[in-house]
């Protein structure tokens, strides 16, 4: 086993809800039908709460996480640097919304590629820097599954670089808090990626569809993803206090609903003690959907998916939060510069595809773009 994998190893805005309300959603995490999710302490390991967490899933946009490691090593092995330029070929300008649209030939540095990815998970981008790193998608593929494998992500396979639907490409609630954990230990120098509120082309400004963000007491990431066969996934980490946790909730039906569960989970690992003793290297593999990746398309990408995920939405079409824990945010949303190297053509506006009906990728994540989640008030 390697070195890597043994060291792996190894004040909130009020809402008008009564306390014995809060109580109750600290206790009961939203997550229907039972959902994979996980809870762990990054200092310590420890498991602190888990379901279903060996179900093979499909990882969406989640899988950027395992690219952005990759790049990260090869940074760190002195191979490129976060100066070097990446070019945007046909085959990534060719990949699905969402996207930044930028034309085959154009320019933009790794450093700018990184915080598209984080921010907007854009599909081209996502190509463009694995050509860069591997020379090919497909020999950076077999990078990503070469670190997986040394993180001990025993139960996970890809085989692309931004997550869209393909087949062979699993993971489970456990290895990607592997992977969480590791970008966290091992690379905590790029720990800003992760939390950036959005970033600005000179064109165009794009908040990050990460709806716990500067919303969220201690939000410092991670990431979002969304197929249908995998539903509203979320990888969310917050630091109180010096104590970071991360979680991983799986096969919500709805932005909104997995941006609750994320943030229910969260808080109640701040604010619970737990009697679990597993650490990620210990917890055993059980339950049932080892063997077969689940496939929940039929909840999601038809008339029944749609209809929840209508009433997740205002008239004006803004998200509504159930927790009590994501508030407003209290500041205009800092914008930092990411793309095109100056002195090419004009910066495009980043593309997305709206139409939740053909919702096939992680396109749907630009529904994410619009005003700040409004918070309601939860059912008892």
């Amino acid at each position: 086993m390697s070195t890597r994998h043994d060291r792996l190893f190894a004040a909130l805005r009020p809402f008008s809800f009564v306390a014995t309300a809060t109580t109750v959603l600290v206790s009961s995490v939203t997550l229907a039908h039972a959902n994979p999710h996980i809870l762990v302490d990054v200092q310590t390991g420890r498991v602190l709460e888990h379901e279903e967490a060996f179900r093979k899933w499909y990882p969406a946009s989640l899988t950027k996480l395992m690219t952005v490691y990759t790049v990260f090593d090869a940074i760190r092995s002195g191979q490129i640097s976060l100066d070097t330029p990446v070019v945007m070929s046909k085959r990534a300008a060719s990949a699905p919304p969402a996207k930044m649209g930028f034309k085959p030939g154009q320019k933009f540095t790794l450093d700018s590629a990184l915080k598209i990815l984080m921010v907007k998970s854009a599909n081209d981008i996502a190509v463009a820097v694995a050509e860069a790193v591997g020379g090919t998608q497909e020999a950076f593929v077999v990078r990503m599954n070469s670190e997986a494998a040394k993180l001990g992500m025993t139960d996970s396979h890809f085989v692309n670089p931004n997550g869209l639907p393909g087949n062979g490409q699993y993971t489970t609630a456990r290895d990607l808090a592997i992977l969480t954990v590791a970008l966290r230990r091992d690379f905590p120098q790029y720990a800003g990626y992760f939390s950036l509120e959005g970033f600005t082309n000179g064109k165009q400004n794009v908040p990050n569809i990460n709806m716990l963000i500067g919303r969220f007491a201690g939000a410092d990431g991670m990431k979002t993803g969304f197929i249908c066969a995998s539903g509203f996934n979320q990888i969310g980490s917050a630091t109180r206090n010096g104590r970071t946790l991360v979680s991983v909730v799986l096969g919500t039906d709805s932005l909104a609903a997995r941006a609750d569960a994320t943030a229910n989970l969260l808080q109640k690992g701040f604010t619970t003690q737990f009697a679990a003793n597993d650490t990620l290297g210990s917890l055993k593999p059980y339950g049932p959907g080892q063997d077969q990746v689940s496939d929940i398309t039929a909840d999601i990408c038809s008339a029944k998916g749609a209809k929840v995920r209508s009433e997740t939405r205002d008239e004006v079409g803004r998200m509504k939060v159930q927790s009590p824990y994501i508030h407003e945010m209290d500041h205009e949303p800092q914008f930092v510069f990411a793309g095109l190297i100056p002195g090419q053509d004009t910066q495009p506006v980043a593309q997305n595809d709206k139409s939740d009906k053909s919702a096939k990728g992680d396109a749907v994540e630009a529904l994410a773009n619009v005003p700040v989640p409004l918070p309601r008030p939860a059912s008892f």
